[in-house]
Parts: C-alpha cells; sequence; structure tokens
C-alpha cells in the first residue's frame, strides 16, 4: 500500500505540471512554466485507495471504469479541498473563475481529465502494482 500511495503521488505530481505547463499555452506563456503543492502529492496518493475499486470493476467496460473513477476523484477533490479550506486555511486550486465550477473546489468541465486520469491509475496499478 505504501508503494501504490508513493507512486499514485509522484505520477499525479508529473501530471499537474505536464498539465499546468501545456495550460499556459492556451495564456500564450511559451516559458510551459508548470506548477504543484506539497498538498497535492498525498491527495494523489490517495488513489491507493481505488485499487479495490480497480478489482471489483476489472470486468466491466472502460466506459463504466472510467466514469466510476471519475466520480470517485470528484469526491476526493471535493474533499481534500474543502478540508484543506476549513482545517489549513487554503487551497492549492480555485475554480471560480471557470463557469462549471462548484463551490471553487471542482470543474465539472474536467470530467474527462478525470475520466483518462482513472483509467491511466487503473493501468499503473495493473502494470506495477498488482
Amino acid at each position: 500500500m505504501i508503494t501504490g500511495f508513493l507512486l499514485y503521488g509522484v505520477v499525479g505530481w508529473v501530471l499537474e505540471i505536464l498539465w499546468t505547463g501545456l495550460h499556459s499555452l492556451l495564456k500564450k506563456d511559451f516559458s510551459l512554466m508548470g506548477q504543484t503543492s506539497l498538498w497535492m502529492f498525498p491527495i494523489y496518493g490517495m488513489a491507493v485507495l481505488l485499487e479495490p475499486v480497480f478489482l471489483l470493476l476489472a470486468g466491466f467496460p472502460p466506459v463504466i471504469r472510467g466514469g466510476v473513477y471519475m466520480l470517485c476523484i470528484y469526491v476526493v477533490e471535493y474533499g481534500s479541498g474543502w478540508g484543506l479550506q476549513r482545517f489549513a486555511g487554503v487551497c492549492p486550486w480555485d475554480y471560480s473563475q471557470s463557469k462549471y465550477h462548484i463551490h471553487g473546489l471542482i470543474r465539472l468541465d474536467y470530467a474527462p481529465v478525470w475520466f483518462g486520469v482513472g483509467l491511466f491509475f487503473e493501468s499503473i496499478f495493473y502494470h506495477f502494482l498488482f
């Protein structure tokens, strides 16, 4: 479980740095500077809690599996964002400028991203951890 936590945390960090770096292109910022927060490591590491779900959904089609993972990721993203705001007074992300946000903590237009990330984490589980 510790290995999975560490692997998902590192992979999540890398994905976030790539995502934010490439997102800078939309602002015509060709520095491609990516960023993340130390808070994000344990949040991504919590993907280890999806491992029983990976096994439970093994026989289902990818559209079902990805949809379930997406919903799980939204729950963790909202809950961790809310918890960080409430107990630490900060949240590393603020989606309130998006018209598809919920309380600034999740963006509904990121559903395809979380769908893909869930399936990607599933593949990490089956290729490296199972």
